[in-house]
């Protein structure tokens, strides 16, 4: 029998991924041939072809609503909730082989928020959730708020503005008939299409921890913005982005560059560690589309952002004028941070309070703008704010390069217990920051300190969970699993479900078992190249050096987070899941 399994839950996380793989284990086991096609961020969308629809006996869907529903017109389909999915994905199976009819795709998608609303005095709420990496805080945030929404009996869609773009992505109607929107964003996002409506802005962090007391605030305290890119109303100025908002926002943009051109500097290593001096070699190529090219664009991009999250569009050639400055003047990443921050207030500054007349207004974001803040910012940089501060990030690269065994060890203490202390809050992002803007000075140890100490809460908790099962209910055992998937690509945020209601055991078995890992991976010199991917970076030689040891120490600090937290934790403490 040939089926068509789909699952999808709000977040595209944890609960999508479990139970793609129990109902395709399940499937296997009663000799069928499936197709997954799970809507997620753990696994690449895999989408059932014309060819394999057409050849489906049963199209199976464990989601709220089905995906692109006109492909399966006339095909025998099952839909569920994906919670009703996990318990016994077998029965699960054959109800949807006994009970599937006939498909027909309704006219329009059930889905939007005007046709959810049953419930007498139900609010039309729609949202958008983005974290500066878009990848855990982002779908888990958007699942709460969901789930929330539903069980406050109001009409609400989440739309995820993560690392592979907006997904659920919010229509006009949709906007339109919202009685307020929800903005539950760390970076600089467009509000330019909600004009008009009640907004409420709100972090990631709120959303995910307290979603129900975050959309009650939103009904009482949501306050209409203009929407424009100059908006200076009374309530902007309310509401006015902190600079660690802002600094966030420049982060989530340069992380790609750093990304992609770690990755390519360790394959051009593939072919030795010097294989990149000799020109016209595949080596050479590599070196100079990640270290010349993309490296080269990290600070430019990280200045350019952070200015555009302060004076949106205008102040982006004048914050990556400042920050290739930064870079040349070799002022590095402080350098870029400052030139951001400056170009960012200058082209603001120029925006509010620099009066013309109306006939050349209109010269003001694409000639008067760019002038005067590029001009000032470049000025700054070259003649007050560069020179001091690459004296300043030369010796603390000096420093961290000649650091003896102790100093790196305290070190790698520090920033490993800073990356597990808020599983993706602000001390976790200040930890990351630090590592990543030392890629840029050729300094790898920190950032391979980070991303090791990264791993281990969410890996600590699928070790507990496996270890004390007797400790955890059924749906907690499935938690950690898929915990232990999500520390494995460093998404440290796999452990929130068992911090949110166990703090004072979880937060300090994690702190001590990062802060281990942390100080294994200094005391080895560990290097990373690349700093996000987890354990998957190991498949690119020489991606990370040395790679036994490296792994030595995230072995090493998550078993002392499972086992002490299997140990110091009570029996029968539910953790709460989002579903």
């Amino acid at each position: 029998m040939n089926i068509i399994l789909i699952t999808a839950c709000p977040s595209g996380m944890a609960t999508t991924f479990l139970a793609a793989k129990r109902l395709e284990q399940a499937a296997q086991r009663q000799g069928w041939s499936a197709h997954v096609e799970m809507h997620g961020e753990v696994a690449p969308l895999q989408a059932a072809t014309a060819e394999q629809i057409a050849n489906a006996d049963l199209i199976v869907v464990a989601a709220d609503h089905v995906p692109a529903p006109e492909r399966f017109e006339g095909k025998r389909l099952f839909q569920a909730p994906i919670a009703s999915a996990l318990p016994d994905p077998s029965a699960f199976l054959a109800q949807a082989k006994r009970e599937a009819p006939i498909y027909s795709a309704p006219a329009a998608s059930t889905t939007s928020a005007s046709t959810a609303a049953n419930s007498a005095g139900g609010k039309k709420i729609v949202a958008v959730t983005a974290c500066p990496t878009g990848v855990a805080h982002t779908f888990m945030a958007a699942e709460a708020l969901a789930e929330a929404g539903k069980a406050m009996g109001h009409a609400i869609r989440v739309e995820t503005q993560g690392s592979v773009g907006a997904q659920d992505k919010l229509t006009e109607e949709e906007i339109a008939d919202a009685d307020i929107v929800v903005l539950a964003c760390d970076i600089d996002v467009d509000p330019s299409r909600f004009a008009g409506k009640r907004i409420y802005r709100t972090s990631t962090g709120n959303a995910l921890k307290k979603p129900r007391p975050t959309l009650e605030a939103a009904l009482s305290e949501a306050a209409i913005e203009n929407g424009s890119s100059n908006a200076g109303t009374a309530n902007k100025s309310v509401k006015e982005k902190g600079v660690y908002k802002h600094l966030l926002t420049g982060v989530s943009f340069m992380l790609p560059m750093v990304v992609a051109g770690g990755l390519l500097i360790a394959l051009s290593f593939v072919f030795g560690i010097e294989a990149f001096e000799q020109e016209g070699t595949l080596a050479a190529a590599l070196m100079q589309i990640g270290g010349g090219t993309a490296f080269a664009l990290m600070i430019p991009v990280l200045a350019g952002y952070i200015a555009y999250s302060i004076a949106d569009r205008p102040g982006i050639a004048p914050g990556m004028i400042g920050g290739m400055l930064a870079a040349n003047i070799g002022s590095g990443f402080i350098g870029g941070i400052l030139a951001g921050f400056l170009a960012g207030y200058v082209a603001l500054a120029v925006t509010r309070y620099v009066k013309l007349p109306s006939s050349v207004e209109s010269l003001k974001p694409i000639l008067i703008i760019p002038l005067v803040a590029s001009l000032v910012t470049g000025l700054t940089m070259i003649y007050v704010i560069g020179e001091p501060v690459a004296a300043l990030l030369n010796a603390l690269t000096s420093f961290l390069e000649s650091m003896g065994s102790t100093n790196a060890v305290l070190l790698g203490i520090l920033l490993g217990a800073m990356m597990c202390f808020d599983l993706g809050g602000p001390v976790n992002k200040a930890a990351y920051t630090f590592g990543v803007g030392l890629l840029a000075s050729e300094t790898y140890g920190p950032m391979a300190a980070i991303m090791a100490a990264g791993m281990v809460p969410a890996i600590g908790m699928g070790i507990a969970s496996f270890v004390a099962r007797n400790k955890f209910s059924a749906p907690e055992r499935e938690a950690g699993k898929a915990s232990f998937v999500l520390g494995l690509c460093f998404i440290s945020e796999g452990a929130i479900p068992f911090t949110a209601k166990d703090p004072l055991r979880v937060i300090p078995a994690c702190m001590v078992g990062g802060a281990l890992t942390g100080a294994l991976s200094m005391l080895v010199g560990a290097q990373l190249m690349a700093p996000h991917g987890g354990i998957f970076v190991l498949l690119i030689p020489n991606a990370i050096t040395p790679v036994l040891l490296y792994l030595g120490a995230i072995v090493a600090g998550s078993l002392v987070t499972g086992l002490s937290y299997a140990f110091i934790k009570r029996d029968a403490a539910q953790v709460a899941l989002a579903t």
